[in-house]
């Protein structure tokens, strides 16, 4: 996926490369999903057509509303018996009336018709505020659900998003149109932080209407772990200057974040832990290239993952003068591997070093593929084929990162073995190791079987460390990732 257009790839334990919508549900369920939790209309299709072609129909005439509604449906059973769940949830994206949802939305009728009562539709539609105006107009939100019941579907539940919370003149006009109560109208306006969302639904009573209709009771009575991370947020105010190289940003005259939406969301998990207040700043590599000084006033610098040559030099640049300014570096994955070439390029002083990504015809190649994944490419397998999912990691004692790991409660039952996610093809060249090492690099995480090297630091420095894994895909927001901690810790100090 492109993440100027989908945003981030998010993966899973398992592998699974899904989009960033699966990265919110695991922050905010605190629970780590698998690959069934996400259904794409390719892979139904996909699955539809090999069984067809495994005469697993019995010869039938294979038709798209009856077998691809079926195996809808199947897909959504599946993943609640997978995770022994009392409620599934099930999001279609997109809008009323998308030719891409037609299927899924008959399959959601088709649920609902066989079990009135274990199903329900939650609507989230939208009541724009135009400017030139000054007044919420409720028309879209009446069309939407229209256009729904045009379908075979009425919602039971209307979630209302806007700039404003919803009047009362807007919550009786919306419950006269679609035959909705006013209780099961709610309101859903822009906060100034995501994590705010599920308050201001439970002051609307939005869980226990959702369990009632379902027959269901409630298990957690109070929110209150989550009340006093929003008050963390709120009470945050000593700001913290983070800057964030990388070059997927950029979409014609705006700034996409959502390329990076994991890092973004652990940044503020750690930093809001320690009452500190996160602002962080996204640089195009390619004007850092040209300026590396407006890096200068950051208390932090990170270069998060990502693949190609374009602007690679201004992520090199930035890396070295976090090196050489003290300033607290952290690279993801990517930023891992280019601080290896930079290392090797300034202190090493071995000239043109690369990865062999960017220059297949290096003098050193510091960082080289994987010797499985280059037999994919030879083979032309590109799709789902990187090293992709939870590996173990076994800390080096001593190390800093190992200090920053020791209480993380995750991993205390096995530690030092640490899971983390992984989503590459190259790797750092072993044949290199000794004269790292003998210029002061720390060789401080690696695979169990040491041949992989996973995590490097300096000890030298307040913070200078690189994972070839993805940190950031772990943490949560009752528990941020200790290498964000010890990110932000170090500086707080600077």
């Amino acid at each position: 996926m492109n993440p100027i257009e989908h945003g981030e790839v998010f993966v899973l334990d398992d592998g699974t490369e899904t989009d960033q919508d699966l990265g919110h549900y695991e922050r905010f369920l605190g629970e780590s999903l698998n690959k069934n939790s996400i259904a794409t209309q390719g892979s139904i299709y996909l699955s539809v057509i090999q069984r067809e072609r495994n005469l697993e129909y019995d010869g039938e005439c294979v038709d798209v509303v009856t077998y691809i509604t079926e195996e809808i449906i199947k897909r959504i059973k599946d993943a609640g018996r997978a995770g022994n769940a009392d409620v599934v949830v099930i999001e279609i994206g997109g809008t009323t009336g998308e030719y891409q949802n037609i299927m899924f939305l008959e399959a959601n009728r088709l649920m609902k018709l066989k079990n009135p009562h274990d199903v329900l539709h939650a609507h989230i539609t939208y009541l724009p505020i135009p400017a030139s105006i000054g007044e919420m107009k409720s028309k879209p939100a009446q069309m939407s659900v229209r256009d729904l019941n045009a379908m075979g579907i009425q919602p039971d539940i209307l979630l209302a998003r806007s700039e404003r919370p919803l009047d009362q003149q807007r919550i009786k006009k919306l419950s006269i149109t679609t035959g909705l109560e006013s209780e099961d109208i709610i309101s859903a306006p822009d906060v100034d932080s995501i994590y705010k969302v599920p308050l201001g639904f439970d002051k609307q009573n939005l869980a226990q209407r959702l369990l009632d209709k379902l027959g269901l009771k409630r298990k957690n009575e109070d929110l209150k772990e989550w009340k006093e991370f929003v008050e963390k947020i709120d009470s945050a105010k000593e700001v913290m200057k983070i800057a964030i190289v990388g070059k997927y940003f950029s979409t014609g005259a705006f700034t996409l974040a959502d390329s990076y939406i994991s890092v973004i969301e652990a940044v503020k998990h750690a930093a809001w832990s320690q009452g500190l207040k996160p602002e962080i700043t996204w640089l195009d590599s390619g004007k850092v290239l040209d300026n590396v000084e407006i890096l200068r006033n950051f208390q932090g610098i990170i270069v998060p993952g990502g693949f190609g040559s374009r602007d690679i030099d201004g992520k090199i640049e930035a890396i070295k003068y976090a090196r050489e300014r003290k300033i607290p570096y952290f690279g993801l994955c990517y930023g891992m591997q280019l601080a290896v070439v930079e290392y090797a390029r300034n202190v090493l002083e071995l000239p043109g070093a690369h990865t062999t990504e960017i220059d297949p015809a290096t003098k050193y190649p510091v960082i080289h593929i994987m010797p499985d994944q280059e037999k994919r490419l030879l083979k032309r397998e590109y799709g789902a084929t990187m090293r992709l999912g939870a590996w173990d990691c076994k800390l080096k004692e001593g190390t800093h990162v190992y200090e920053l790991y020791k209480d993380f409660t995750l991993s205390a039952s096995r530690f030092p073995l640490v899971s983390e996610r992984h989503r590459h093809r190259f790797e750092f060249n072993n044949d290199f190791l000794d004269p790292f090492m003998k210029k002061g690099l720390t060789i401080s995480g690696t695979s169990p079987d040491g041949k992989l090297v996973e995590i490097i630091e300096l000890k030298d420095h307040p913070f200078f460390v690189g994972t070839q894994f993805h940190p950031e895909l772990k943490s949560r927001p009752l528990m941020p990732h200790p290498l964000f901690m010890g990110f932000i810790k170090a500086a707080s100090k600077i």
